[in-house]
């Protein structure tokens, strides 16, 4: 049986990636890897590719699932962001950082989705 931690991240990624789609976004890629970085999603519509960290908590205690995000972390997924371009990338496309938050309780879940939740080299 896995991590318990990583069940929830999965599954966090999961819902993330169905809420999304659902709202009109394809997914790209899940968790992809440049070397020891990695991006949850990258999903794209309408000219705009998103990077997309995604932030799972069993429960709302301890804060919000998008403090985590700090800025080591935002600059891990720019790195990799950077590399997705550099291997996927093409003129005219509108790149940006967003979170997601799932917030789990048993069944049910919250999402809320922050489109363009920082910018590189704001930290």
């Amino acid at each position: 049986m896995g991590n318990p931690t990583q069940s929830l991240g999965r599954r966090g990624e999961d819902l993330a990636a169905a809420y999304l789609e659902d709202r009109g976004w394809t997914v790209l890629a899940r968790n992809y890897r440049a070397g020891p970085r990695e991006i949850d999603l990258v999903t794209a519509r309408g000219g705009v590719v998103a990077f997309v960290e995604v932030k799972a908590r069993a429960t709302s205690s301890g804060g919000t699932p998008l403090e985590p995000i700090r800025a080591r972390k935002r600059r891990a997924v720019e790195s990799a962001a950077r590399r997705w371009i550099l291997e996927n990338g093409r003129p005219g496309v509108t790149y940006r950082f967003d979170a997601v938050a799932v917030r789990i309780r048993g069944s049910r879940h919250e999402i809320e989705h922050v489109p363009d939740a920082w910018r590189p080299g704001r930290h």
